[in-house]
């Protein structure tokens, strides 16, 4: 069975994005090694999973670097992580999402658990979600999710969306710590082992 590993950044105090879900606060903590890690991410995934706030945002600004990669506008490592998820199908859950999108396939929220649990069964490479809180912490919250990856940044908000969206039915298992020379990010990879779930 394929896994669904979610990637995000989170202020040391715990929060997805600043208040009025501005994700703008969070840019400090990303740059290189966000980057680099992502495509790392990219490359053993055949699959990105998003929502559709997600979804636009990315789209305002990767096909930008794919469609101009020697820009002077873009660092290294934004060329590396535009290189690596170029070819990655997306599935992106959304009502309201429309249109005929290269490489998108729209999933419906009604049945978006079915197709993505069904999605899952396939055989391939592991399905990616970064950004997206919404729709990871629903999934989270009925079994559907594998690994979660946060790159936790040094800054402390103090306010804003927290990563977590109430009591979620799942434990964590701590699988990896990983730190950055010259980077104050540091990541920390766990396994979801849900309540029932046979010991995972």
């Amino acid at each position: 069975m394929r896994k669904i590993i979610v990637f995000n950044v989170v202020s040391l105090d715990g929060y997805h994005t600043g208040p009025d879900n501005d994700p703008s606060v969070m840019f400090p903590m990303m740059g290189g090694v966000f980057d680099t890690y992502t495509a790392e991410l990219l490359r053993a995934a055949d699959t990105t999973l998003v929502g559709r706030v997600s979804f636009e945002l990315f789209n305002s600004f990767w096909p930008d670097v794919v469609r101009d990669p020697d820009s002077p506008r873009w660092t290294a490592e934004q060329r590396e992580l535009a290189k690596a998820g170029a070819e990655v199908p997306t599935v992106v859950v959304s009502d309201t999402l429309t249109g005929d999108l290269p490489n998108v396939r729209i999933v419906r929220r009604a049945d978006a658990h079915r197709q993505i649990a069904e999605l899952k069964r396939q055989a391939g490479n592991d399905i990616l979600i970064t950004g997206s809180r919404t729709l990871w912490n629903d999934l989270l919250a009925h079994g559907l999710i594998d690994e979660i990856h946060l790159m936790i940044g040094n800054v402390v908000l103090g306010a804003g969306i927290p990563a977590f969206a109430g009591k979620l039915p799942a434990s964590l298992r701590l699988a990896e710590v990983r730190t950055w020379r010259d980077s104050d990010n540091i990541l920390v990879r766990y396994e979801v082992r849900h309540a029932g779930a046979n010991g995972r």
